[in-house]
């Protein structure tokens, strides 16, 4: 076949061929009906959409301990989601490369929860508070239409719990491994008479697998709701409780390499360790009527975190020291509308939706030394006191038009203003006022088209606009050591392309593929990290560009293959400067153009085989992904890996519902790998080891 396209994108060619992969006469197959799309598209089938999108249900015959949204992940393309075996630490999670540079929490990708931002105005968010164990589903969208989502949405996780029905089944659940390792959660979940709720409680502890990495959660997430007059309205609550949560740190390789459970020594001398504590509500009201439909969205939170560093005393007789405890205490809370319209343009289909939001998040920081006297890893004095307020307000549209029976569009634009302020109280004659303010705003217009080249085969391209603006903790420091913020940081922009193919046969086989490229021009990198600060400055041009795979295949009736694969290429396209070593201050070497980021694997590969004979379910996966770079010079890297898991159970019918039994062994040939690399760490302690054969065995009970 000839392919004018084959000299640019010799990848998009190979989409052609897909529909002989079809069986004749297929419909597109029927997905379960779900509350709201990733692209914001109600009532309109994903798969007619130009956008890369997965679902991933979380059902109840899963194995594990349901502590981490990364156990439900693998399978997605283009998402890396790494457990870090320190519950001390957030997962890592990235999508298409970004947010893979981030040491904490997550950045560059939003997340949601039930609706409510778990992603703060500034980019900054946590996945810890989101429950395995109450959701139904877990919703990824990557490229383009991300941009929709506002500051910082170089893709979008969210996660959705259902609401309960009449007969719905109640469940206890209980887990337990290696390590000490102990799950105990309960689902309540049903209807009575106009009043349906999903609540699941949670409790989870954990000796960890690695010295000094004990752990313990408390979680508890609430959704109840029902008809209210001609609308609905529904109450969502979250509670999560983490104390004293022990961080073992990274490793340097010769560590790892010597003993990977082994947590590093000023680990035990400091007690590195940090708690966190969230509860938030939030009350959502949504209405249809005829074609239109409106949704009204407010919520409120509060997140307290502590955490002891292993900053030794010497450097914190700097005055302009912020100390080796941290102290956060964070109101938050915001407000969305949207309306939205279902009709005809040109008597073709045409659906359409507006909204704004607005966010607010008032943080009080203080910072204090961890020593007092000769006794390290207490709170000590005052050393940085001041509150952080930062805001959004964004407003957005988005259009979806059938313009013919095998061509459609979709379009939306966001405009996003996000606005620091900093006021200090820790003003001293040796440390001056730092407090700033600065403001940033952008709109990133989206646009895309997909065609039905037969029932079952659509080919799609997208095109769109993002920005990403530095998080207070970037803004914290400035690279020249000085007093002050880095108000001097610029937002990232970016032009996002991808073109892709999906097919859906009838009988339950789907085949995606999807190439990208997102260029990106200020960049934010580490410029230095020394005496337990990073401090940053934006570097210029970046690529990420790639592919994604994603293969679904019955094989029989009770046998089901899913493979995932993603070749992601993201490197510097502009030289820099970088420090070269532990100490350095000034940025002395030259990263140069065409050098990898870190954090990003070039391949990761993914599959599931599950078999599923009467009562018994069995699956057996394998992970694999490549070496990955940890700074910015690539003068370490850690290595390459393949895993394999193994899982089971068996499921008894009792009179009033029914008993299962599960077991799940990780890592079933013992391999050896690092799981997860922190980024540039100033120390070259970039390495947390993953665990060798761990397994675990749980009982659930459901009775109706």
């Amino acid at each position: 076949m000839n392919c004018p396209l084959a000299r640019r994108l010799p990848l998009l060619c190979a989409l052609l061929p897909l529909p002989a992969l079809a069986a004749p006469g297929n419909a597109t197959q029927a997905l379960p009906a779900v509350e709201v799309q990733a692209a914001r598209v109600q009532r309109v089938d994903p798969f007619a959409l130009p956008a890369s999108s997965t679902t991933v249900w979380v059902g109840e015959d899963r194995a594990g301990a349901g502590m981490q949204l990364a156990e439900a992940l693998g399978g997605v393309p283009g998402l890396l989601a790494r457990e870090r075996q320190n519950y001390a630490q957030d997962t890592q999670l990235s999508v298409r490369g970004f947010g893979a540079r981030s040491t904490f929490g997550v950045r560059g990708v939003r997340v949601l929860v039930d609706g409510v931002p778990a992603t703060m105005p500034d980019g900054q968010g946590q996945l810890s508070h989101a429950s395995l164990l109450g959701a139904e589903r877990i919703e990824v969208l990557r490229g383009p239409f991300s941009a929709l989502y506002g500051n910082s949405s170089g893709g979008v996780l969210q996660v959705w719990s259902a609401p309960g029905r009449a007969g719905d089944p109640w469940r206890l659940r209980v887990n337990a491994g290696a390590d000490n390792t102990l799950s105990v959660g309960a689902q309540l979940r049903g209807a009575q008479g106009a009043l349906d709720y999903n609540i699941a409680a949670n409790h989870f502890r954990t000796d960890g697998w690695r010295e000094h990495s004990r752990a313990r959660r408390d979680s508890l997430s609430a959704r109840i709701g029902g008809e209210l007059g001609d609308g609905r309205l529904d109450l969502l609550l979250n509670f999560f409780d983490a104390p004293d949560a022990q961080d073992p740190l990274g490793l340097t390789r010769a560590q790892a390499t010597a003993n990977p459970r082994q947590a590093t020594a000023v680990a035990g001398q400091y007690n590195t360790r940090k708690s966190a504590r969230q509860q938030q509500a939030g009350l959502r009201w949504s209405r249809e009527q005829g074609a239109q439909r409106w949704q009204l969205m407010g919520y409120a939170g509060q997140r307290e975190v502590t955490q002891f560093l292993a900053i030794p005393p010497g450097p914190q007789a700097n005055p302009l020291h912020a100390g080796g405890v941290i102290d956060l205490d964070a109101a938050y809370g915001g407000l969305d509308a949207r309306w939205g319209w279902q009709g005809e343009l040109a008597g073709r289909p045409l659906d359409l939706l507006l909204g704004a939001n607005a966010d607010r998040q008032r943080q009080a920081r203080t910072g204090h030394e961890n020593f007092i006297g000769d006794t390290l890893g207490v709170r000590g004095r005052l050393r940085r006191d001041q509150r952080d307020t930062v805001q959004n307000l964004d407003q957005f549209v988005q259009a979806w038009w059938q313009w013919s029976e095998r061509w459609s569009v979709l379009a939306g634009a966001r405009h996003s203003t996000v606005r620091f302020r900093s006021e200090d109280r820790y003003v001293t004659g040796a440390n001056p006022d730092d407090s700033g303010h600065r403001r940033y705003q952008a709109t990133t217009p989206v646009a895309g088209l997909s065609v039905a080249l037969t029932p079952q085969w659509r080919l799609h391209a997208a095109f769109g606009r993002g920005f990403e603006t530095p998080t207070f903790n970037e803004l914290g420091y400035r690279a020249d050591g000085r007093a002050g913020l880095a108000l001097g940081l610029a937002a990232a922009r970016s032009r996002n392309l991808e073109v892709g193919s999906k097919w859906h046969a009838q009988d339950g086989r789907q085949l995606e593929l999807s190439l990208f490229r997102a260029e990106t021009r200020d960049e934010l990198a580490v410029a230095s990290n020394t005496n337990g600060r990073s401090t940053y400055r934006t570097i210029g041009r970046t690529r990420r560009q790639g592919a994604e795979l994603e293969y679904r295949q019955p094989l029989g009736q009770d046998l089901q293959l899913q493979l995932a694969w993603t070749w992601l290429q993201a490197q510097v396209r502009s030289p820099y400067l970088t420090c070269a070593g532990s100490g350095c201050s000034v940025p002395d070497t030259v990263v140069p153009a065409g050098s990898r980021l870190p954090g990003v694997p070039r391949q990761q590969a993914f599959a599931r085989l599950q078999w599923s004979p009467g009562a018994w379910q069995w699956a057996l996966e394998a992970a694999a992904s490549s070496d990955t770079v940890v700074n910015d010079l690539a003068t370490e890297r850690a290595a390459g890996y393949a895993l394999v898991h193994l899982e089971g159970g068996y499921q008894w019918a009792l009179h009033s519902g029914a008993l299962r039994a599960f077991a799940r062994v990780d890592n079933l040939l013992d391999q050896r790998y690092i799981g997860s690399v922190i980024v540039n760490d100033g120390n070259g302690r970039y390495y947390e080891p993953g665990p060798d054969r761990r397994a675990s065995v749980g009982l659930q009970w459901s009775w109706r």
